[in-house]
């Protein structure tokens, strides 16, 4: 699946990484001495001294594009869930920020957390310095200091905008899924056709509201013929969470 999903999404991948690469270029008539006029000499005084390197905790801090390796984490986590629109979460028009044109949304890691937000957002929170950045856009999910990424309850929107499965909850279990229960059988109304196991899925109230996302334990086929104690859909975050988990989504 990775490979496959790196094959087919390289052109996202290779625009996301190119999008705010930094010009290293120099003019090199800058660099040459005007005719007839001596380079100046160096002070007796001064002598050569390197550049200043940042601080780790600096370079955790600072707003930056995903690697090619981190892009293809987030890539696969989201294309469990968004399929092939996917490319269209990434390629739509922005439709925030200050600039009348706000261009297209992007990818920015930030203090370990990915951040969704439009090119016009990335531009103006340039200016802001490092220490005093808290947010930009959306956050979607986050790396743990082991390097793998987890998406976050704050995708669910994202999500369920261009999800492929979805499974609807009974009005009275609600309740327990947003307590950070899994699934039963039980609580199942209606779930996509062709939904197999291992798909991402957003679980929806049955009035439409996005209330989580998780993965299926069991095909659509298979939950037919499923005991009523049996899960269906394995948790993996809800809109509880903004209560439950308040200072940890901070």
């Amino acid at each position: 699946m990775a490979c496959r999903v790196r094959l087919k999404h390289l052109s996202i991948v290779q625009w996301i990484l190119m999008s705010s690469r930094p010009s290293h270029r120099c003019d090199r008539r800058q660099l040459r001495p005007a005719a007839g006029e001596a380079p100046a000499p160096l002070s007796p005084t001064s002598t050569p001294t390197a550049a200043a390197k940042p601080s780790a905790p600096e370079l955790a801090a600072a707003m930056r594009p995903l690697d090619e390796k981190e892009t293809t984490q987030v890539f696969e986590k989201l294309f469990k869930f968004t399929g092939p629109n996917l490319k269209h979460l990434l390629e739509r028009p922005a439709v925030e920020g200050p600039d009348p044109e706000p261009g297209r949304y992007c990818l920015r890691l930030h203090k370990n957390r990915v951040y969704y937000a439009s090119e016009s957002l990335v531009r103006r929170a340039t200016a802001v310095a490092r220490p005093r950045l808290a947010a930009v856009g959306t956050p979607i999910g986050k790396f743990t200091h082991h390097g793998s990424f987890h998406l976050t309850v704050h995708a669910l929107d994202l999500l369920a905008a261009h999800a492929r499965r979805r499974v609807w909850l009974k009005p009275d279990t609600e309740r327990s899924f947003l307590f950070g229960n899994s699934v039963p059988k039980s609580s199942l109304a209606r779930i996509t056709e062709n939904t197999k196991a291992g798909d991402g899925v957003v679980v929806m109230s049955m009035a439409d509201v996005p209330l989580g996302f998780g993965v299926a334990a069991r095909s659509a086929q298979d939950c037919r013929k499923a005991d009523t104690n049996a899960v269906v859909v394995l948790h993996q975050s809800d809109a509880g969470e903004y209560l439950r988990k308040e200072e940890e989504l901070m």
